[in-house]
């Protein structure tokens, strides 16, 4: 028991695709895409344990494109996203130890971003 490491507070960081071709072949629509994002937004809600503790999802993000080839690389989008532990802070303990940023002056043509929770 004593011997066990622990991380006092830490960020998880997902990036996720859909890709409009392969929903085109399955089915996939809009509702399932409602459906996917209320499951992001909701998954650790009713999913407790004292292996993740409090774990709970502080953002969604998504790069909505006009074009099924897409209207810009996807890493440059994320770059447009920065979490940066606040400066007087040595030891993060808290969502409000970290700022999160997102750069959305100049968005490439063709791409609007979407935020939930």
């Amino acid at each position: 028991m004593g011997r066990k490491h622990t991380v006092p507070y830490g960020i998880y960081v997902a990036h996720g695709f859909v890709s409009s071709f392969l929903a085109k072949q399955t089915g996939f629509g809009e509702e399932d895409l409602e459906l996917l994002w209320q499951a992001l937004e909701q998954m650790f809600e009713h999913d407790r344990s004292a292996a993740r503790g409090e774990m709970s999802t502080r953002g969604l993000y998504v790069f909505k494109h006009d074009s099924e080839l897409g209207n810009a690389h996807a890493h440059s989008l994320f770059d447009r996203i920065k979490i940066k532990r606040k400066d007087d802070v040595d030891v993060p303990r808290s969502f409000g130890d970290y700022e999160v940023s997102i750069d959305e002056v100049g968005l490439p043509a063709g791409v609007s971003l979407i935020k939930r929770v």
